[in-house]
């Protein structure tokens, strides 16, 4: 025998049960709606476009009016998104040419990450590092650099040990790890074969571009082994900076963990 479904009629609402309309009682929270500015939205568009490659680094975007009819806003609209963009570092505006995608091959890139700056005179003046790849080798990530690198323990990882020297003196000993999957064939030899900045080499020919890092900062003594490879003593205080170093939508695709000498440098981080 098939039984009917009985329906309760409807519970009357207890005249202390405040209704949906009545305001919230006093020191009631409730989330607000999510909201996206229009900009935000376009803005989020264009990086879209830019982590798929659809413009390559160094490359120009489309005007603002292009922009505009494809994504059917005004040309305010869009030139606020590239405006944050552009403060971001993720595109350049260039005067009379347009708006092209920043790259870590231009001059004024190439020290963007680089705190490290001499007593006298600046980056520039003292012209770029000498490097010296000590090690380069492929393992499986421990538990902190999995961590750091959004990994899991075990997985593959390539570490590069390099030494930066100015003037002939060994200033930074950098300890490098990079997921396997992007950097795959990555070696010691095309590291020593490149002239230019490591961000460009990882642009250029593994297509990661590093967009933004964040850096921890303490002071430390060396072991005897990186003693000897910046050619210090072993109670000779050092700067350790150990950075994760991140590509479109936050993925991290770096750690360092770097030692500076400075005794004729400083680490400079302008404010504001």
């Amino acid at each position: 025998m098939i039984g009917k479904v009985l329906h309760a009629p409807a519970m009357a609402q207890s005249s202390s049960s405040p209704l949906p309309t009545d305001p919230p009682p006093p020191g009631a929270e409730f989330a607000a709606p999510a909201f996206s500015p229009l900009y935000q939205q376009i803005k989020g568009l264009i990086l879209q476009s830019l982590q798929s490659g659809e413009w390559k680094p160094g490359e120009a975007i489309p005007s603002e009016m292009d922009l505009a009819g494809r994504f059917r806003v005004s040309q305010g609209t869009v030139r606020k998104a590239i405006d944050e963009l552009a403060a971001e570092n993720l595109v350049v505006r260039r005067q009379g040419k347009g708006t092209f995608v920043a790259t870590h091959q231009e001059q004024v890139a190439q020290y963007r990450f680089l705190r490290l700056v001499p007593d006298r005179g600046d980056v520039h003046s003292e012209g770029p590092a000498q490097r010296d790849i000590v090690d380069c080798k492929r393992l499986r990530a421990t538990a902190d650099v999995a961590r750091a690198l959004g990994l899991r323990a075990g997985d593959p990882v390539l570490q590069v040990r390099r030494v930066l020297s100015f003037h002939g003196v060994p200033t930074i000993l950098d300890d490098i790890w990079l997921p396997g999957g992007p950097f795959k064939g990555l070696t010691a030899e095309r590291l020593s074969d490149y002239h230019g900045p490591m961000y460009a080499l990882f642009e250029g020919e593994f297509g990661v571009r590093m967009v933004r890092a964040e850096e921890k900062i303490r002071a430390v003594v060396a072991d005897a082994t990186q003693a000897g490879l910046l050619k210090v003593t072993t109670d000779t205080p050092l700067l350790s900076v150990e950075r994760i170093a991140y590509t479109y939508s936050d993925v991290p695709m770096e750690l360092r963990r770097g030692l500076y000498r400075t005794d004729h440098h400083h680490y400079r981080n302008p404010l504001g």
